[in-house]
Protein backbone atom coordinates (compact mmCIF):
# COMPACT_ATOMS: atom_id res chain seq x y z
CA UNK A 1 0.00 0.00 0.00
CA UNK A 2 1.41 3.06 -1.00
CA UNK A 3 0.24 6.23 1.24
CA UNK A 4 2.15 9.22 -0.80
CA UNK A 5 3.67 9.85 -3.49
CA UNK A 6 5.41 13.09 -4.92
CA UNK A 7 8.61 14.46 -6.53
CA UNK A 8 10.76 14.08 -3.23
CA UNK A 9 14.03 12.92 -4.00
CA UNK A 10 14.11 10.83 -0.16
CA UNK A 11 12.22 7.55 0.09
CA UNK A 12 11.30 5.48 2.81
CA UNK A 13 10.16 1.72 3.17
CA UNK A 14 7.49 1.03 6.56
CA UNK A 15 7.82 -2.82 7.48
CA UNK A 16 5.14 -3.43 9.18
CA UNK A 17 5.83 -6.71 10.96
CA UNK A 18 3.05 -6.50 13.80
CA UNK A 19 3.47 -5.86 17.63
CA UNK A 20 1.96 -3.32 20.47
CA UNK A 21 2.34 -0.52 18.27
CA UNK A 22 -0.42 -1.54 15.63
CA UNK A 23 -2.60 -3.18 18.11
CA UNK A 24 -6.13 -2.77 19.13
CA UNK A 25 -8.63 -4.00 21.95
CA UNK A 26 -10.77 -6.83 21.49
CA UNK A 27 -13.91 -5.31 22.77
CA UNK A 28 -15.55 -8.72 23.80
CA UNK A 29 -12.22 -10.37 25.09
CA UNK A 30 -10.49 -7.04 26.20
CA UNK A 31 -6.98 -8.45 24.87
CA UNK A 32 -5.32 -6.35 22.46
CA UNK A 33 -5.13 -7.85 18.61
CA UNK A 34 -3.16 -7.06 15.36
CA UNK A 35 -5.14 -4.55 12.73
CA UNK A 36 -3.73 -3.58 9.46
CA UNK A 37 -1.42 -1.64 8.57
CA UNK A 38 -3.73 1.46 7.00
CA UNK A 39 -5.53 1.69 10.71
CA UNK A 40 -2.22 1.86 11.92
CA UNK A 41 -1.08 4.89 9.24
CA UNK A 42 -4.46 6.50 9.62
CA UNK A 43 -3.53 7.64 13.15
CA UNK A 44 -0.32 8.97 12.16
CA UNK A 45 -1.37 11.97 9.49
CA UNK A 46 1.50 13.48 10.12
CA UNK A 47 3.41 10.71 8.14
CA UNK A 48 2.41 13.01 5.07
CA UNK A 49 4.04 16.39 6.15
CA UNK A 50 7.34 15.20 5.49
CA UNK A 51 7.53 15.88 1.61
CA UNK A 52 9.06 11.91 1.49
CA UNK A 53 8.04 9.49 -0.93
CA UNK A 54 6.89 6.93 2.03
CA UNK A 55 5.94 3.47 0.89
CA UNK A 56 4.49 0.18 3.01
CA UNK A 57 4.48 -3.42 3.14
CA UNK A 58 3.53 -5.72 5.84
CA UNK A 59 5.05 -9.02 7.25
CA UNK A 60 2.55 -11.71 5.68
CA UNK A 61 1.06 -12.64 8.05
CA UNK A 62 1.76 -9.73 10.99
CA UNK A 63 3.11 -11.72 14.17
CA UNK A 64 3.26 -10.87 17.88
CA UNK A 65 7.04 -10.97 18.47
CA UNK A 66 7.27 -13.35 20.62
CA UNK A 67 6.48 -15.48 18.18
CA UNK A 68 9.56 -14.37 15.89
CA UNK A 69 11.76 -16.86 14.80
CA UNK A 70 14.70 -17.15 12.68
CA UNK A 71 12.69 -17.27 9.18
CA UNK A 72 10.93 -14.25 10.31
CA UNK A 73 14.37 -12.27 9.93
CA UNK A 74 15.16 -13.88 7.01
CA UNK A 75 11.80 -12.59 4.77
CA UNK A 76 12.83 -8.62 6.83
CA UNK A 77 16.03 -8.88 5.20
CA UNK A 78 14.59 -9.85 2.20
CA UNK A 79 12.55 -7.25 2.13
CA UNK A 80 14.72 -4.92 2.52
CA UNK A 81 17.49 -6.57 -0.13
CA UNK A 82 14.46 -6.63 -2.78
CA UNK A 83 14.23 -2.33 -1.66
CA UNK A 84 17.33 -1.61 -1.44
CA UNK A 85 18.19 0.46 -4.29
CA UNK A 86 15.17 1.65 -4.25
CA UNK A 87 14.66 3.29 -0.99
CA UNK A 88 16.93 5.33 1.19
CA UNK A 89 16.29 4.19 4.48
CA UNK A 90 13.66 1.41 5.98
CA UNK A 91 12.25 1.14 9.66
CA UNK A 92 10.44 -1.44 10.82
CA UNK A 93 7.65 -1.45 13.59
CA UNK A 94 7.99 -4.43 15.51
CA UNK A 95 6.95 -5.67 18.88
CA UNK A 96 9.61 -5.00 21.64
CA UNK A 97 9.61 -8.66 23.40
CA UNK A 98 12.12 -9.82 20.36
CA UNK A 99 13.49 -6.68 19.19
CA UNK A 100 16.36 -6.43 20.38
CA UNK A 101 17.05 -10.08 19.15
CA UNK A 102 15.59 -8.93 15.46
CA UNK A 103 18.04 -5.94 15.78
CA UNK A 104 20.75 -8.29 16.25
CA UNK A 105 20.24 -10.37 13.96
CA UNK A 106 19.94 -8.40 10.60
CA UNK A 107 22.79 -6.31 11.61
CA UNK A 108 24.71 -9.63 10.80
CA UNK A 109 22.39 -10.91 8.00
CA UNK A 110 22.50 -7.72 6.59
CA UNK A 111 26.31 -7.91 5.13
CA UNK A 112 27.79 -4.64 3.40
CA UNK A 113 24.84 -2.49 4.78
CA UNK A 114 25.11 1.09 3.95
CA UNK A 115 21.94 2.63 4.82
CA UNK A 116 19.33 3.15 7.78
CA UNK A 117 17.41 0.02 9.43
CA UNK A 118 15.52 1.63 12.00
CA UNK A 119 13.62 -0.33 14.51
CA UNK A 120 10.88 0.92 16.39
CA UNK A 121 7.46 0.16 18.26
CA UNK A 122 5.34 0.94 21.16
CA UNK A 123 4.29 0.14 24.58
CA UNK A 124 0.79 1.82 23.95
CA UNK A 125 -1.07 0.91 20.85
CA UNK A 126 -0.79 3.46 18.37
CA UNK A 127 -4.62 4.35 18.08
CA UNK A 128 -4.51 5.46 22.19
CA UNK A 129 -4.28 8.68 23.28
CA UNK A 130 -1.27 8.09 25.57
CA UNK A 131 0.30 6.44 23.22
CA UNK A 132 4.45 6.26 22.71
CA UNK A 133 3.91 4.96 19.38
CA UNK A 134 3.94 7.95 17.58
CA UNK A 135 6.87 9.71 18.76
CA UNK A 136 9.16 6.65 18.17
CA UNK A 137 7.56 6.23 14.76
CA UNK A 138 7.57 9.56 13.20
CA UNK A 139 11.06 10.39 14.38
CA UNK A 140 12.16 6.96 13.14
CA UNK A 141 11.16 7.83 9.37
CA UNK A 142 12.83 11.18 10.41
CA UNK A 143 16.23 9.50 11.05
CA UNK A 144 15.99 7.00 8.68
CA UNK A 145 15.70 9.92 5.72
CA UNK A 146 18.47 11.78 7.77
CA UNK A 147 21.63 12.20 5.08
CA UNK A 148 24.60 14.83 5.42
CA UNK A 149 25.94 17.31 3.30
CA UNK A 150 27.32 14.91 0.57
CA UNK A 151 24.23 13.22 0.58
CA UNK A 152 25.28 9.93 2.49
CA UNK A 153 23.09 8.86 5.02
CA UNK A 154 23.50 9.68 8.69
CA UNK A 155 23.31 6.33 10.20
CA UNK A 156 24.19 3.64 7.96
CA UNK A 157 23.73 0.78 10.34
CA UNK A 158 20.88 -0.97 11.95
CA UNK A 159 19.13 0.74 15.41
CA UNK A 160 16.83 0.80 18.09
CA UNK A 161 14.52 3.88 18.35
CA UNK A 162 12.44 4.06 21.83
CA UNK A 163 11.61 6.84 23.83
CA UNK A 164 13.91 9.68 22.23
CA UNK A 165 17.41 7.59 22.05
CA UNK A 166 18.61 5.78 19.54
CA UNK A 167 20.62 2.70 20.02
CA UNK A 168 23.24 0.27 17.99
CA UNK A 169 20.69 -2.85 17.58
CA UNK A 170 23.20 -5.25 18.45
CA UNK A 171 24.12 -3.22 21.50
CA UNK A 172 20.81 -3.10 22.73
CA UNK A 173 18.12 -5.03 25.37
CA UNK A 174 14.52 -4.75 26.63
CA UNK A 175 14.75 -3.67 29.98
CA UNK A 176 11.43 -2.74 31.33
CA UNK A 177 7.71 -4.20 30.31
CA UNK A 178 6.03 -1.69 31.70
CA UNK A 179 7.41 2.23 31.51
CA UNK A 180 8.44 3.79 27.51
CA UNK A 181 12.26 3.65 28.47
CA UNK A 182 12.13 -0.09 27.64
CA UNK A 183 15.38 -0.28 25.91
CA UNK A 184 18.85 0.26 26.94
CA UNK A 185 22.02 0.28 25.73
CA UNK A 186 24.53 -0.60 28.45
CA UNK A 187 27.99 -1.03 27.14
CA UNK A 188 27.67 1.18 24.08
CA UNK A 189 26.60 5.56 24.15
CA UNK A 190 23.51 6.36 22.04
CA UNK A 191 24.20 6.85 18.10
CA UNK A 192 21.43 10.08 18.32
CA UNK A 193 19.00 11.77 21.18
CA UNK A 194 15.99 13.60 19.94
CA UNK A 195 14.71 16.73 21.82
CA UNK A 196 13.66 19.73 20.09
CA UNK A 197 16.56 18.42 17.57
CA UNK A 198 17.96 15.15 17.00
CA UNK A 199 21.16 15.50 18.14
CA UNK A 200 23.83 12.32 16.40
CA UNK A 201 26.90 11.52 17.86
CA UNK A 202 28.37 11.06 14.91
CA UNK A 203 31.92 9.74 15.81
CA UNK A 204 29.81 6.78 17.81
CA UNK A 205 27.87 5.96 14.27
CA UNK A 206 29.15 2.83 12.28
CA UNK A 207 30.22 3.90 8.91
CA UNK A 208 30.64 1.49 5.95
CA UNK A 209 34.27 -0.33 5.64
CA UNK A 210 33.25 -1.47 2.10
CA UNK A 211 31.93 -0.46 -1.24
CA UNK A 212 30.78 -3.75 -1.77
CA UNK A 213 26.65 -4.16 -2.56
CA UNK A 214 24.75 -5.32 0.37
CA UNK A 215 24.53 -8.90 1.00
CA UNK A 216 22.13 -10.75 2.46
CA UNK A 217 22.45 -13.96 4.56
CA UNK A 218 19.46 -15.96 6.12
CA UNK A 219 21.26 -19.26 6.86
CA UNK A 220 21.15 -19.29 10.99
CA UNK A 221 22.44 -22.27 12.53
CA UNK A 222 19.76 -22.97 15.50
CA UNK A 223 21.48 -25.87 17.29
CA UNK A 224 22.60 -23.60 19.98
CA UNK A 225 21.92 -23.52 23.65
CA UNK A 226 21.85 -21.24 26.51
CA UNK A 227 23.04 -22.33 30.01
CA UNK A 228 23.08 -19.51 32.59
CA UNK A 229 25.25 -20.35 36.16
CA UNK A 230 23.29 -19.97 39.47
CA UNK A 231 24.36 -21.51 43.24
CA UNK A 232 23.36 -25.20 43.75
CA UNK A 233 23.49 -25.77 39.66
CA UNK A 234 23.22 -29.77 39.22
CA UNK A 235 25.58 -31.69 37.05
CA UNK A 236 22.31 -33.59 35.86
CA UNK A 237 20.78 -30.44 34.88
CA UNK A 238 23.92 -29.72 32.87
CA UNK A 239 24.40 -33.25 30.79
CA UNK A 240 20.62 -32.60 29.52
CA UNK A 241 21.50 -29.66 27.91
CA UNK A 242 24.25 -30.43 26.78
CA UNK A 243 24.16 -33.72 25.34
CA UNK A 244 21.46 -32.05 23.16
CA UNK A 245 21.60 -34.32 19.55
CA UNK A 246 23.61 -32.23 17.13
CA UNK A 247 24.34 -29.48 19.43
CA UNK A 248 26.93 -26.42 17.59
CA UNK A 249 27.26 -24.23 20.44
CA UNK A 250 26.71 -23.07 23.81
CA UNK A 251 26.78 -19.58 25.10
CA UNK A 252 27.89 -19.53 29.17
CA UNK A 253 26.01 -17.12 31.33
CA UNK A 254 28.67 -16.64 34.55
CA UNK A 255 28.92 -14.52 36.82
CA UNK A 256 30.24 -10.94 37.13
CA UNK A 257 33.56 -10.51 34.70
CA UNK A 258 33.24 -14.18 33.95
CA UNK A 259 33.74 -16.40 36.45
CA UNK A 260 31.92 -19.54 37.35
CA UNK A 261 32.43 -22.05 40.38
CA UNK A 262 35.29 -24.24 40.57
CA UNK A 263 33.49 -27.38 40.30
CA UNK A 264 35.16 -30.63 38.77
CA UNK A 265 32.48 -31.53 36.32
CA UNK A 266 31.62 -28.26 35.40
CA UNK A 267 34.83 -27.80 33.87
CA UNK A 268 35.26 -31.26 32.93
CA UNK A 269 31.60 -30.96 30.76
CA UNK A 270 32.95 -27.62 29.59
CA UNK A 271 36.38 -29.19 28.35
CA UNK A 272 34.83 -31.87 26.72
CA UNK A 273 32.79 -29.74 24.53
CA UNK A 274 35.26 -27.81 23.45
CA UNK A 275 37.59 -30.59 22.59
CA UNK A 276 34.36 -31.88 20.38
CA UNK A 277 33.99 -29.06 18.39
CA UNK A 278 31.40 -27.08 20.27
CA UNK A 279 31.65 -23.61 20.69
CA UNK A 280 31.73 -22.64 23.75
CA UNK A 281 31.22 -18.69 24.36
CA UNK A 282 31.51 -16.61 27.81
CA UNK A 283 29.33 -13.99 28.56
CA UNK A 284 28.64 -12.45 32.05
CA UNK A 285 25.20 -12.18 33.73
CA UNK A 286 25.19 -8.69 34.81
CA UNK A 287 24.06 -5.77 32.44
CA UNK A 288 26.72 -3.63 32.00
CA UNK A 289 30.41 -4.37 31.78
CA UNK A 290 32.75 -6.83 30.29
CA UNK A 291 34.11 -10.24 30.77
CA UNK A 292 37.83 -10.57 31.68
CA UNK A 293 38.64 -14.57 32.03
CA UNK A 294 42.22 -13.52 33.48
CA UNK A 295 41.00 -11.54 35.92
CA UNK A 296 39.90 -14.20 38.30
CA UNK A 297 41.26 -17.75 38.89
CA UNK A 298 37.46 -18.53 38.35
CA UNK A 299 37.70 -16.92 35.20
CA UNK A 300 40.83 -17.99 33.93
CA UNK A 301 39.66 -22.17 34.26
CA UNK A 302 37.58 -21.44 31.78
CA UNK A 303 39.64 -20.16 29.42
CA UNK A 304 42.32 -23.13 29.78
CA UNK A 305 39.66 -25.26 28.95
CA UNK A 306 38.96 -23.85 25.61
CA UNK A 307 35.58 -21.39 26.62
CA UNK A 308 36.33 -18.36 24.71
CA UNK A 309 35.57 -14.40 25.41
CA UNK A 310 32.45 -12.75 24.61
CA UNK A 311 33.45 -9.18 26.26
CA UNK A 312 30.33 -7.24 26.70
CA UNK A 313 28.25 -9.01 24.20
CA UNK A 314 24.35 -8.70 25.11
CA UNK A 315 22.79 -12.13 25.30
CA UNK A 316 20.61 -11.10 22.28
CA UNK A 317 23.68 -10.33 19.92
CA UNK A 318 25.65 -13.40 21.28
CA UNK A 319 22.82 -15.90 20.12
CA UNK A 320 22.10 -13.96 16.58
CA UNK A 321 26.23 -13.79 15.87
CA UNK A 322 26.82 -17.82 17.03
CA UNK A 323 23.43 -18.76 14.63
CA UNK A 324 25.02 -16.52 11.61
CA UNK A 325 28.66 -17.59 12.02
CA UNK A 326 27.38 -20.99 12.29
CA UNK A 327 25.46 -21.15 9.91
CA UNK A 328 27.96 -19.38 7.40
CA UNK A 329 31.16 -21.24 8.05
CA UNK A 330 31.92 -24.92 8.08
CA UNK A 331 35.08 -24.29 9.87
CA UNK A 332 34.82 -24.41 13.27
CA UNK A 333 38.14 -22.27 13.53
CA UNK A 334 36.89 -19.60 11.69
CA UNK A 335 33.53 -19.53 14.11
CA UNK A 336 35.75 -19.60 17.27
CA UNK A 337 37.85 -16.22 15.65
CA UNK A 338 35.20 -14.41 14.43
CA UNK A 339 33.14 -15.19 17.86
CA UNK A 340 35.87 -13.28 19.98
CA UNK A 341 35.99 -10.32 16.85
CA UNK A 342 33.86 -7.25 16.44
CA UNK A 343 32.16 -8.26 13.24
CA UNK A 344 29.09 -5.67 13.26
CA UNK A 345 30.04 -3.24 15.60
CA UNK A 346 28.52 -5.65 18.19
CA UNK A 347 31.28 -5.83 21.02
CA UNK A 348 34.66 -4.26 22.55
CA UNK A 349 37.22 -6.87 22.19
CA UNK A 350 40.05 -6.24 24.81
CA UNK A 351 43.66 -6.57 23.39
Amino acid sequence: MQIMKNPAEISILILYTGGTIGMTHNPLTGALESFDLEHLCANVPEMNHFGFNIETTTLNPPIDSSDMEPEHWGKMAKIIEEGYEKYDGFVILHGTDTMAYTASALSFMLENLQKPVIITGSQIPIGQLRTDGKENFLTSIEIAAAKDKNGNPLVPEVCIYFESKLMRGNRTTKINSEGFNAFRSFNFPALANAGIDIKYESHLIRKPKTDEPLRVFTEMDTRVAVISLFPGIREEVLSQIVNIPNLRGVILKTYGSGNAPRKEWLVSTLANLCANGIVVVNISQCSKGSVEMRRYETGLQLLNVGVLNGYDCTIEAMITKMMYLLGKYKDIETVKRLMCEDIAGEMTALS
